[in-house]
């Protein structure tokens, strides 16, 4: 059963009024990860995806990427939009957060603008953010939006919303 989406106030955004198919749109503001105490990523050149739904999910350009931060990349599952991912491990400071990062290095036509760019999972991380904006992480752990405060849902990954 589809629930009731909540209706945005000034300034907001409902993810129900993102498009399916997702859309692919760049960000303005400065996007960064933080790991281990390390900024791993930060870009003013990154991606967003929107999906009915989700919370968007933030790609970053490879030169964003500190050095060492990513291990080497293992295949992971394909989306039905974006074609097959690989997954990262990501390391920061003393900490480690297997499979916490992915990118589409071949992605389908309509996402070619995000080849080889990463996404990071925000549960595993110390902070990620949009401008100064801390994001939580989408419900459930397996799709990786980010929620800011100007998002309103509610949001597919938590339990009972697979089938939305």
């Amino acid at each position: 059963m589809r629930p009731i989406p909540v209706r945005p106030g000034p300034g907001q955004e409902s993810v129900w009024d993102y498009p399916r198919p997702p859309r692919l749109e760049p960000v303005p503001e400065r996007l960064a990860v933080i790991l281990g105490g390390q900024t791993i990523a930060a870009t003013t050149a990154g991606f967003r995806v929107l999906e009915t739904s989700h919370p968007p999910t933030y790609y970053f350009p490879p030169e964003a990427i500190a050095a060492g931060m990513l291990g080497p990349p293992r295949r992971a599952g394909i989306c039905e939009w974006k074609g097959r991912a690989v997954l990262f491990d990501v390391t920061g400071g003393a900490k480690r957060a297997p499979g916490a990062a992915w990118a589409y290095p071949d992605p389908t036509p309509d996402f070619r603008s995000i080849a080889g760019y990463v996404a990071f999972y925000a549960g595993p991380m110390d902070a990620c953010l949009v401008g100064d904006v801390r994001a939580e992480p989408q419900p459930g752990g397996f799709y990786g939006g980010w929620i800011t405060p100007g998002l309103v849902g509610p949001f597919k990954g938590g339990p009972g919303t697979m089938g939305w």
